[in-house]
């Protein structure tokens, strides 16, 4: 099992909707940036943790947590010609982009600002914090155990 953070923004796609989905599951898609997609394709898998991370809104930071719940697959959005994401260089023998199925498995009481995980020194080589505006991005089992402790504190 893995760990990670996945990048969303809660005006187009939040932990609301994941938890007002049908079995609280939805398809992570639309993720357009090459080093996240190859994490997708290539890293993530069903039963993989992921923290579920709240951006380009009033209240950055960790919302909650999902599980991954499919195989990596084609991401439909590509293919499609009246998609804002289409991507003509794309078809349906060679995508180019990949999605997963995540399951809501906690949503927190409050949103874990990042301010507050900028604070915490054993979190300071947290991807998120070197890299921000990476989408899909692997967390450590340190960090992962860190960020939990901070949640039920």
């Amino acid at each position: 099992m893995h760990y990670w953070l996945f990048k969303t923004e809660p005006d187009v796609f939040g932990i609301d909707d994941l938890a007002a989905a049908p079995g609280q599951t939805a398809r992570w898609d639309e993720i357009r940036n090459f080093q996240a997609r190859n994490f997708l394709r290539d890293r993530v898998r069903p039963g993989d943790q992921v923290l579920i991370y709240h951006s380009s809104c009033r209240q950055v930071g960790v919302a909650g947590i999902a599980e991954v719940v499919s195989e990596p697959y084609a991401d439909p959005s590509q293919f499609d010609p009246d998609h804002p994401l289409f991507d003509t260089k794309a078809a349906p023998g060679a995508p180019r982009w990949y999605c997963v199925d995540v399951r809501l498995s906690q949503r927190f009481a409050r949103v874990l600002p990042l301010k507050a995980l900028k604070q915490v020194p054993e979190l300071s080589e947290m991807v998120l914090l070197r890299q921000g505006r990476l989408s899909v991005q692997p967390v450590r089992a340190e960090e992962w155990h860190c960020i939990q402790g901070l949640v039920a504190s």
